[in-house]
């Protein structure tokens, strides 16, 4: 059993990304991922301006500074992919990418975020959302394995344990197949993992 995510602090809040918020966002995911990985904030505007985002998906998590005023700390965005099922093409979300600042890293900030993600996601009728990420910290929330769900990785260079699902109340048992990315995931060689 993995170890649960503690709580965040009371004062982080978290709410729909508003335009205001794009240059910040960038620097909260370039402060999260670090040197050397400026292409996911490049990922996160490539997908803002694409037909893959979906307005009211994508989140912040604010932290109140000493002075009163509003700081971001974290964020998380959903956007539509497609599910290639035997039936028909199925629009599906991504959770791709979640970034804490580091000083907020392993307090809850990022638990926060992709729970209130999923819950907006199920809200509005969305049937899956998939991710590639760390099977040591999303089954918490709920993913799981997708191939074990019938579900096939848009490349073979996504390891198997990191290809992740979770399957919403929208969900219906006919929808299996393919994962296929949205334009921007390839435009920018962010699927799987390259030697």
């Amino acid at each position: 059993m993995g170890s649960v995510t503690p709580p965040p602090s009371p004062s982080v809040v978290v709410r729909p990304e508003v335009p205001d918020d794009a240059a910040t966002v960038r620097d909260v995911v370039l402060r999260a991922f670090g040197p050397g990985e400026e292409v996911v904030a490049d990922l996160v505007d490539a997908l803002r301006a694409s037909s893959a985002y979906v307005p009211g998906l994508s989140f912040v998590a604010t932290a109140e500074r000493a002075d009163g005023t509003e700081e971001v700390v974290g964020h998380v965005m959903l956007t539509r992919s497609w599910l290639d099922a035997p039936d028909r093409l199925v629009e599906v979300l991504v959770l791709s990418p979640l970034g804490v600042v580091p000083e907020r890293q392993r307090t809850g900030v990022g638990g926060a975020l992709v729970r209130h993600a999923l819950d907006a996601a199920d809200a509005a009728g969305w049937p899956l959302v998939f991710l590639e990420g760390d099977p040591g910290y999303y089954p918490r929330h709920g993913f799981v394995a997708g191939g074990g769900l019938g579900f096939v990785a848009p490349s073979d260079r996504i390891p198997a344990h990191a290809f992740q699902v979770v399957p919403l109340s929208g969900h219906v048992p006919w929808m299996r197949g393919r994962l296929v990315y949205a334009d921007a995931f390839w435009a920018l060689d962010c699927v799987g993992l390259r030697p």
